[in-house]
């Protein structure tokens, strides 16, 4: 600001810009200003890296998985996560920073059949990853229980002897095993056909 005394007036000009008599561009600027501060930082996207699908024996996917954990530790190789969807037999998925690194951890494992030629996109087993919801199992020691997935057992009856809820695993015996033969099964494996209690019940009742 310049200040010019004429006479006993003093008037203030203001000789930033002389169009702005009213001082609005200067608000407008400081205004932008202000929003241009306030604007958020963008995060940055995620890094995906390739993702593999390999070829295994059917049921032995699970140590397939250590196996390759173990060789990718040991040989220090860019693996950074394996993947086997719920009820997908005879493949796993593995995330790895190139396919190099991928067929290295998988050399010399027992059981592994060879990564299949191409990429798999994350798009096309996202819905296979995406976390269930949990439901909760009431299962109880002494149930009596059928099978419902593992080729083996499948459709055979059982008692549990032992609910593990931490693992979210059951111990059960064949009832038509002649020689009791303890099986450890997943809780969504077997569903309840009877439960002892309501033996109990029935028993009762015929007495009376």
């Amino acid at each position: 600001m310049a200040d010019e005394d004429i006479g006993d007036v003093e008037i203030k000009v203001d000789d930033s810009d002389p169009d702005d008599v009213f001082g609005i561009e200067a608000a407008k600027k400081e205004k932008a200003a202000e929003r241009e501060v306030e604007k958020p930082v963008e995060a940055e996207p995620e890094q995906r890296y390739p993702i593999f699908a390999l070829r295994t024996t059917a049921n032995r996917e699970e140590q397939v998985m250590d196996f390759i954990s173990s060789n990718a530790k040991k040989k220090k190789l860019g693996v950074y996560s394996l993947m086997h969807p719920h009820g997908m037999r005879g493949y796993i998925f593995v995330e790895a920073k190139d396919r190099q690194d991928a067929e290295q951890a998988a050399f010399r494992v027992p059981y592994a059949r060879g990564l299949l030629p191409k990429e798999v996109s994350y798009e096309e087993i996202e819905h296979m990853l995406e976390p269930s919801k949990k439901v909760e199992v009431n299962i109880q020691k002494g149930d009596i229980v059928e099978i419902i997935s593992g080729a083996a057992f499948k459709h055979s009856q059982a008692k549990v002897t032992r609910v593990d809820k931490t693992k979210e695993e059951v111990v059960v015996e064949l009832l038509e095993s002649a020689v009791p033969i303890p099986i450890t099964l997943k809780m969504d494996a077997v569903k309840v056909v009877r439960r002892e209690s309501e033996e109990g019940d029935a028993s009762n009742h015929q007495e009376d």
